[in-house]
């Protein structure tokens, strides 16, 4: 990677123990060299409101700067009803706005969803890239990254006890290291 890239992580539980939060925790530690991972909080936001596009309120302007600012997108996501949580496609829906201001557009993006279920969240997965194409992210197709049972994944200490699903994930991370140096946009 020619130089280090910024990536704001998106957990979609607001739970402080969630097993989503974890991961991205986990995976803070196991990006490669050239990727700086950063959590972006997104519990504190409005509900989107069109009234407030002209003068959003200053939660709103910071977050949207954060996206801003990032140099790629990854969202860490459980799955609710088949579908992304309302808490991350309502953050998704303040940082796009008003149209034809997306924060998002043009910032290469990848998706991992977790699941103490046996399907990892498919259903929250693909929902999210949909969206997510629609705002101009060019969204990793490959490796796809759907973790079930994760309610065994991690110890006390939110350390991944499984070798296999830590390859796996440092693995995801490599190739989503190629995919933004493929598609970042050009300065």
């Amino acid at each position: 990677m020619s130089t280090s890239k910024n990536v704001a992580i998106f957990v979609g539980s607001l739970r402080k123990e969630s097993l989503n939060r974890k991961l991205a925790n986990a995976l803070t530690a196991l990006a490669p060299d050239g990727l700086k991972l950063d959590i972006v909080e997104i519990g504190n936001l409005p509900l989107f409101s069109q009234d407030f596009e002209a003068d959003p309120p200053q939660t709103v302007r910071d977050f949207k700067q954060r996206v801003q600012d990032a140099d790629a997108v990854l969202f860490v996501t459980p799955e609710y009803n088949r579908s992304m949580p309302g808490v991350l496609k309502n953050a998704i829906d303040v940082a796009s706005r008003p149209y034809g201001q997306s924060a998002w557009s043009g910032k290469p993006g990848a998706v991992i969803s977790l699941s103490p279920g046996a399907i990892g969240g498919f259903g929250a997965n693909q929902h999210l890239r949909q969206s997510m194409v629609f705002l101009d992210v060019p969204m990793m197709q490959q490796p796809e990254a759907y973790i079930g049972n994760a309610s065994k994944l991690f110890d006390d200490k939110g350390e991944i006890t499984s070798d296999s699903t830590r390859e796996f994930l440092q693995k995801f991370l490599q190739s989503f290291a190629q995919w933004i140096e493929r598609n970042s946009p050009k300065k």
